[in-house]
């Protein structure tokens, strides 16, 4: 590892590394300059496996919350890149739990949006007032997405009236355009090629799918179509061992379609996170876990998220903008569920603690059916936990 990397501290068994832990949206993180950790590669994966305490469902010996949504790490750098007008390079890593495993292969929204506040507090570009435009490039996806954060006294605002479900209290609106990472992984809007494509699973049933690819690939299905109804929490989705093995079928399947896998019973070990899949159905009456209930009439759609084997106790970042742009698809799985809803300048989406609200906007000249975006947008919150050093143990392996 380079002495930039990390600083041995008085300790001869532990070494230091910098960094700030912060909630981004709905998901926790560790927020890392680049220049402080070492490059990509085996050494690097090992850090952060050790960094968050992983493997182990607990990871009581790291940093991590023993779920996939506090288990993310974002590695940040001023952009090197004359060729492109972005500010700052952004690398998400999802650490696992269970394996020492790290995995690149797509970005998150949630944890996307704490990137801009990090920029702005760390001094990564010029701090405007009231609001700071950050152009950031995800460099697992190659994609631009845009950020605008508000500021007060020179650092990114904490405060505000933004309540986002699935997070105590309110804070500073953070804006964040999506609508330039269309085509993320597979650089299509419908990597198929089709609104809809039929897949045969191993029972010989066959069921109708969506697939669409903005921030990340994403797999849409109708509840009905798997035996849900829409409303389901955790317990009811996890539970439910024919129907788990039903929904992890159908993604290792849409792994497949979109060719992030040449065959899909490989899909679990070699593409765990995506495509991500997504259960819809239309607007109904729900409970939240907290006991809040949801009416029907504040949604115009239901969904409940599988993410890396468990259901998102929200939803992702990446996976709200492609349900919004699957919205406009005509003839999709989405747009079929959300009937006249489809046509407006937002979305309502009825996830597991509440609804969120999207911004989508439709070039109307665009030729073709398929959609041209000239906005996908989401407003998250975001907040620094605490900045400082994290203790790692010196020699050995590290995970």
């Amino acid at each position: 590892m380079s002495e930039r990397a990390v600083t041995t501290t008085a300790r001869p068994d532990q070494e230091t590394v910098r960094l700030v832990l912060a909630r981004g949206g709905t998901s926790k993180g560790l927020y890392l300059h680049e220049h402080d950790i070492p490059g990509p590669g085996a050494e690097r994966d090992a850090l952060l496996c050790r960094l968050m305490g992983s493997p182990d469902v607990l990871q009581v010996d790291g940093l991590g919350g023993s779920r996939p949504v506090t288990s993310k790490v974002a590695i940040i750098a001023a952009s090197a890149r004359d060729d492109v007008d972005v500010d700052v390079d952004y690398t998400f890593a999802q650490v696992d739990i269970e394996t020492a495993h790290v995995d690149y292969a797509g970005n998150c929204g949630n944890i996307s949006s704490g990137v801009g506040p990090f920029a702005v507090d760390e001094g990564l570009v010029p701090v405007v007032e009231p609001v700071t435009r950050v152009r950031i490039r995800n460099t697992n996806t190659d994609k631009i997405l845009v950020a605008e954060v508000p500021v007060r006294g020179g650092r990114a605002a904490v405060t505000g009236d933004v309540a986002i479900p699935g997070v105590p209290g309110t804070g500073a609106p953070i804006l964040i355009d999506w609508a330039a990472t269309v085509g993320a992984r597979t650089g299509r809007l419908l990597p198929t090629g089709h609104a809809v494509d039929t897949v045969t699973v191993s029972s010989g049933d066959t069921v109708s799918i969506s697939l669409c690819d903005v921030g990340n690939p994403t797999i849409w299905v109708e509840a009905a179509a798997v035996g849900l109804n829409g409303s389901e929490q955790a317990d009811d989705i996890e539970g439910d061992t024919k129907v788990m093995a039903l929904l992890n079928e159908l993604r290792a399947r849409a792994a497949e379609l979109t060719g992030l896998v040449d065959d899909w019973t490989l899909a679990e070990e070699h593409s765990p996170g995506l495509p991500l899949l997504g259960v819809v159905a239309p607007p109904g009456n729900y409970r939240t876990p907290d006991g809040t209930e949801v009416p029907a009439a504040e949604m115009d759609l239901r969904v409940r998220m599988l993410f890396m084997g468990r259901l998102h106790p929200t939803i992702p970042g990446t996976a709200s903008m492609a349900l919004t742009a699957a919205s406009r698809v005509p003839g999709s799985v989405v747009a079929r569920v959300c009937g006249e809803s489809g046509g407006s300048g937002s979305l309502r989406l009825g996830h597991p603690f509440g609804v969120m609200v999207t911004q989508v906007g439709v070039d109307p000249e665009a030729p073709g059916e398929t959609p041209r975006f000239t906005r996908l947008a989401m407003t998250r919150t975001a907040r620094r936990l605490m900045s400082g050093v994290a203790y790692v143990p010196t020699g050995g392996e590290r995970c």
